[in-house]
């Protein structure tokens, strides 16, 4: 496993970071395309991983940026709903609080050459959140569909979804130390 090496896991999850101004700068004026953007970042996050498993591409700069990119990503849609008053602050605190302690963990394991893989609980939260920020961001925006109880409904499952993984993550975390 190299630390850095230039190939297209690694250019995918370099693109979800490069997507999120583009997210922010488009999703006040045209909701669809800052949809559209976040959507496409949000596939990144599935294919990098796919790809860097399938190919034998995992590096390690990949296995600590894969899981920043995706809180960037997240945490950047998070404070836009915020702003755009669809998402009440305190559920984006604890979402944002709850992935900065995990990732904390992750990295600090990671520095023991100690790797805590993503699992399943971890993958549904994220997957939650992405349904449930595209929901809140397209409210009214296709065909005047009203999708903010469903984009609410995503939320808190996410948010459930969020402490029964970081507790798991937290367990893993202590028990390979």
């Amino acid at each position: 496993m190299s630390t850095l090496r230039l190939n297209l896991p690694t250019i995918l999850t370099l693109s979800r970071i490069v997507l999120i101004p583009f997210f922010v700068v488009s999703v006040y004026r045209h909701p669809i395309v800052g949809a559209l953007v976040f959507g496409v970042a949000s596939i990144t996050d599935f294919l990098d991983g796919y790809l860097a498993r399938r190919s034998g591409q995992i590096t390690k700069f990949g296995i600590i940026m894969d899981p920043i990119a995706d809180k960037f990503l997240i945490i950047s849609a998070l404070i836009v709903l915020v702003d755009m008053e669809r998402l009440p602050a305190w559920i984006a605190i604890v979402l944002i609080v709850r992935d900065f302690l995990i990732t904390t963990l992750r990295v600090v394991a990671l520095a023991r050459d100690i790797v805590i893989p993503a699992e399943m609980g971890g993958k549904l939260k994220t997957t939650a959140q992405i349904i449930s920020i595209l929901c809140l961001v397209l409210l009214g925006s296709i065909f005047q569909i009203d999708l903010y109880d469903v984009g609410i409904v995503f939320v808190w499952i996410a948010m459930v979804l969020a402490v029964v993984s970081g507790v798991g993550y937290t367990l893993s975390f202590w028990r390979n130390l």
